[in-house]
């Protein structure tokens, strides 16, 4: 069980001084509380005997309220550098979480859900702060006083001592038994909300499909079934932590009553004195906590296991795709690009999705990438800035092969715009900025021009400033489109990738945007794929896929003279352009 918190001794290490002052401020505090029944003790003792004077009596209460304050103040000091360092862990391992994450290829998203990941960063996460924050705190507290308090009823009786612990073999047997259960109940817990938080997370991220097509019963259906499914695990999993304190309840009251019968008769017998009868109950009533504390901490670490074990399962994850040696590449590029005999197979796919791709882009070249959805137009976008991995020596920039440059070199010479036209909760400045610095004002003006955005961001009410909602929802998708080819105009790339960026605006706004681009752009590499082939006759090469070969290449021209599949496609457009110009 403890073997899964390896990863986080770094962070005891790190937290080490502040760790051990807390630490030591919580044994002091320990060893205060024994101190006031030996007051207590004494107190009762002198009065019993009839020595008792106002001044000892005053005496015992200032020492006690002495010893409170003294405890007051150390326990507030642990509890500001213990619980502290928890915390500390808390967010250093949720930023190693999120920075792992980051180096992992696209594969391990395709099979992983966000709510699973959410999850793990939220709620996991907040089990390993538990146990590291007032489960190290119990865990100490519970040894030291447990032990200490049995020295100090030894110390009064030890028959009276041995006679009081008798059920706490009972208290172990039972706890090992609650905590197994409570480990498995609580990974059944933590997967429930892992599927909770997805469907809560598809419901926000769908709402208006889902309003648009009237299924928010459907929608609501479907969180309330894992709402449900998660109120009951949980239910399940309370009503084993359930049987615990009823459980230490019984025993400890059933030590209580043997010491009163017991003790009770050697105080009467004279064997021990009232006062030692009465510290004797008081170290008692201490000895419960770190009984219980025995069980808690037990059952928070176990939590804390499941939860980091499933923690290391992503940070044990290995990213596919890395710089796989040292002292790579990171040289200037200008452009040119080659791929000999590019094949890719996506996972437990039989066909692949590229096959014997061979192409050649000059540096300074425009090319254009067309074919039938599904021809592999977008995997062979990825494979350029290694967004998926291919085998070594299928691809070359300016020569080198493309394993042989640093991973951060390559793609940030590369500006890939997705079909995806992903926008943040941000700015529409931040948003195109893209958290780079020293960007120039003039650079963001061109970027804007070239994308035809100036007159949508006068139409804002705060301009470039205007706040973006959640996946930018309050702008139109030509509009989204538009800001990410600004996005990546901004740095002004060696190398240019738009994939089907401007489906969303009409064929008039694409040429024009194309053609600023292409201006502006003019020596450096290009690469388009759209499925308007009218906009993209000025590409400098074509090159037509289906079903992830290469079938045709050469110029527009050339190609609709071949008669070929380019042809086709072309005439099937200027075809469909005419048919929507007429109704």
């Amino acid at each position: 069980m403890l073997s899964e918190f390896k990863p986080l001794t770094i962070y005891f290490v790190k937290n080490r001084t502040a760790l051990s002052l807390g630490l030591l401020s919580l044994l002091i505090v320990d060893f205060l509380q024994l101190l006031i029944p030996m007051v207590i003790k004494n107190s009762i003792d002198s009065l019993t005997f009839g020595e008792a004077k106002s001044s000892s009596l005053l005496m015992y209460a200032i020492l006690i309220v002495g010893i409170a304050c003294a405890i007051a103040i150390f326990r507030y000091i642990w509890r500001y550098l213990v619980i502290g360092h928890s915390r500390k862990l808390e967010k250093a391992l949720r930023i190693r979480l999120y920075e792992h994450l980051q180096t992992l290829s696209a594969s391990f998203y395709w099979r992983t859900k966000t709510g699973d990941l959410m999850a793990r960063a939220v709620n996991d996460i907040d089990a390993i702060r538990m146990a590291a924050g007032m489960g190290l705190v119990a865990l100490t507290d519970g040894i030291v006083i447990g032990l200490a308090t049995i020295g100090f009823m030894s110390y009064i009786n030890i028959k009276l001592t041995l006679i009081s612990i008798i059920p706490a073999p009972f208290i172990f047997y039972f706890t090992l038994i609650i905590t197994k259960r409570v480990g498995k109940q609580f990974t059944e817990v933590q997967k429930t909300f892992s599927g909770l938080t997805e469907s809560v997370r598809e419901a926000f991220s769908g709402i208006r499909v889902i309003k648009s097509y009237n299924r928010q019963k459907w929608a609501y259906t479907r969180v309330e079934k894992k709402g449900k499914e998660y109120v009951n695990d949980n239910i399940t999993l309370s009503k084993t932590i359930a049987l615990f304190f009823p459980m230490m309840t019984l025993f400890t009251n059933l030590g209580l009553a043997m010491v009163i019968w017991f003790g009770g008769r050697l105080t009467i017998l004279g064997d021990i004195t009232t006062g030692d009868f009465v510290a004797f109950i008081s170290y008692l009533n201490l000895l419960t906590w770190p009984i219980m504390a025995l069980g808690w901490v037990t059952n928070m670490i176990k939590r804390a296991s499941s939860s980091m074990k499933r923690i290391n399962e992503v940070l044990t994850e290995a990213p596919e795709i890395t710089n796989q040696k040292p002292n790579l590449f990171k040289g200037t590029l200008k452009g040119t690009i080659w791929t000999g005999d590019l094949t890719f197979y996506y996972p437990k796919e039989k066909n692949p999705a590229l096959n014997n791709i061979n192409l050649f882009i000059e540096a300074g070249q425009t090319a254009a990438i067309v074919g039938r959805v599904g021809s592999g137009k977008s995997t062979l976008m990825q494979a350029i800035p290694r967004l998926v991995e291919t085998e070594k020596g299928m691809i070359t920039i300016d020569g080198i092969n493309l394993h042989d440059m640093d991973l951060r070199h390559i793609r940030e010479s590369i500006g890939f715009v997705t079909q995806e036209s992903y926008v943040f909760s941000d700015t529409m400045l931040n948003n195109i900025v893209f958290g780079r610095t020293g960007i120039k004002p003039r650079l963001i003006e061109d970027a804007i021009e070239i994308s035809q955005l100036t007159t949508d961001i006068d139409s804002f009410p705060d301009g470039i400033n205007t706040f973006l909602g959640e996946k930018g929802i309050t702008l139109s998708g030509g509009q989204r489109q538009r800001l990410t080819i600004a996005r990546a105009l901004i740095s002004d790339p060696p190398i240019l990738i738009m994939d089907d960026v401007l489906s969303q605006v009409d064929t008039k706004t694409e040429a024009t945007i194309l053609r600023n681009i292409l201006l502006h752009r003019k020596g450096r590499t290009n690469i388009i794929v759209s499925h308007r082939l009218s906009t993209i006759r000025q590409a400098h090469i074509i090159y037509v896929l289906k079903g992830g070969n290469l079938v045709e290449k050469g110029s527009h021209s050339t190609l609709i003279t071949k008669g070929g599949e380019y042809a086709k496609l072309y005439e099937r457009q200027q075809l469909s352009e005419e048919l929507e110009k007429k109704s």
